[in-house]
């Protein structure tokens, strides 16, 4: 079984946050936020992209899988319920569906890890994104960026990423 990862980085630096994504030989940082801004020095979209490029990962922006605003502002407020209807009503939209299918591809032909803010992924949309791609067989392994070194100390133990071909090459 192929895996998809997932990351927030509310509790991290941009340091301990690449290490990890290398530890967990992460090849593409796919960003699922609807905007890729950040208070938090070096997790906005371009300084981001840039940092990734010098690890050798590829960063990829699907914006349409992004929280909305409304969505944001529930979670936010700890109604979680509510956040997640709010977020499942969007994820269904073409546009969302589109960027979705496009993951999904990338997912396939390489390690990939979603990224969003939320460390916890019950707390984040990410977690619903990546259960809607157990339909494709793929398992979800969520990462915390707080340790590093955990991930090179049980390397062995880490899912592989395993490429195939994806849902929509086989049509």
């Amino acid at each position: 079984m192929s895996v998809v990862f997932t990351i927030g980085y509310e509790s991290t630096d941009i340091e301990d946050f690449v290490a990890t994504l290398q530890a967990a030989r992460i090849e593409v940082l796919a960003d699922v936020r609807a905007v890729a801004a950040s208070r938090k020095k070096g997790f906005s979209k371009t300084a981001l992209r840039e940092k990734l490029q010098e690890a050798g990962i590829q960063y990829l922006h699907f914006r349409n899988l992004g929280d909305p605003k409304p969505g944001r502002d529930a979670a936010r407020a700890g109604q979680f319920e509510k956040f997640k209807t709010i977020y499942s009503a969007h994820f269904e939209k073409p546009e969302a569906q589109e960027d979705f299918e496009n993951l999904v591809s990338v997912v396939f032909n390489q390690a990939t890890c979603l990224l969003c803010y939320e460390r916890l992924p019950e707390n984040c949309h990410r977690a619903i994104v990546a259960e809607n791609m157990r339909q494709f067989d793929l398992g979800v392994f969520d990462l915390y960026p707080d340790d590093p070194t955990r991930y090179v100390r049980n390397a062995a133990k880490l899912p592989r990423h395993h490429p195939r071909q994806s849902p929509a090459a086989a049509e």
